[in-house]
């Protein structure tokens, strides 16, 4: 069995989490200024928000073609016709539905696609796990039971201080965008379950509130004093990757992943302000192999 993402994912873990099996990815792009890059190959997020931030242009990003999940199921089926591709949330993006009409149109592969419903370091988990996972020997419907769970237990959370290119990219309500920049409000944005959309888990009117609510939202999520696995996230915002870190070390027993750089394609809908955080009980991964 062969393993295919996408470019919704972020997988920057410690070399004791790494799986040691390749993983496909396929990519989305980004296009700005008149320039169309390949998310995470010939553009990385911090190059990103440094373009960004030099022109008064929003960039336009783009999901992998329906051909070329054809193209690469095809290409793998070669070797191997059982494919595992597991994508950022349908609700989101419509990668998911790409790669089904990839699969269609590929009979000669035997293409199981999930939907997590999620994005960024909660889908880089996952994906890790489940080629951990094959690369132990485990079964199909073992590994599907366990990004299942992964997903299930693991949450993502975040703020930015600027909202206009969330609200370019359409990725919040226009009107509802445009009046909270307005006001100066910073939104706490989530991930359903359910559809795998944003929802919005609360505001606060300064960007240091913002970081603390999002520690307020883990404590009510999580016992203080559990032991979590926890990862930040950002676009290109340090600072606030250091104050969120201090919030959040002491209340909980952290094992940390290393800081991530959102993956482009992502990072393109929230500008350089963006921080968050992605965590689970850590238990949930004590299995792994």
């Amino acid at each position: 069995m062969q393993i295919v993402t996408d470019t919704g994912m972020d997988m920057y873990l410690p070399p004791e989490d790494r799986p040691e099996i390749d993983i496909h990815i396929v990519r989305h792009t980004i296009t700005l200024d008149g320039k169309t890059y390949h998310s995470g190959l010939d553009i990385q997020a911090e190059e990103l928000q440094h373009l960004l931030m030099k022109t008064a242009s929003f960039p336009i990003t783009s999901q992998p073609s329906s051909g070329e999940f054809a193209a690469l199921y095809k290409r793998l089926a070669a070797t191997d016709p059982d494919i595992l591709s597991i994508h950022m949330s349908s609700g989101l993006s419509g990668v998911v539905n790409a790669a089904q009409a990839g699969a269609q149109m590929t009979p000669e592969a035997h293409v199981t696609i999930v939907d997590t419903k999620t994005l960024c370091a909660a889908l880089g988990w996952q994906v890790a796990a489940a080629a951990r996972a094959l690369k132990a020997g485990w079964p199909l419907d073992q590994i599907l039971a366990l990004i299942d769970r992964i997903g299930a237990a693991s949450e993502s959370i975040y703020t930015l201080n600027d909202l206009k290119y969330l609200i370019h990219g359409g990725r919040i309500g226009h009107m509802k965008g445009l009046i909270a920049s307005l006001l100066k409000i910073r939104p706490l944005i989530g991930v359903e379950k359910v559809g795998g959309t944003y929802a919005q888990l609360g505001m606060a009117r300064t960007f240091d509130q913002a970081l603390r609510g999002l520690v307020e939202i883990m404590t009510r999520q999580q016992a203080r004093g559990s032991a979590l696995r926890v990862q930040v996230l950002h676009s290109l915002n340090p600072t606030a990757v250091a104050t969120l870190h201090g919030l959040i070390d002491p209340l909980f027993k952290c094992a940390w992943l290393p800081v991530n750089s959102m993956s482009p394609v992502l990072a393109a809908h929230t500008g350089p302000s963006m921080v968050g955080v992605a965590y689970a009980p850590w238990a949930v991964f004590a299995d792994i192999p």
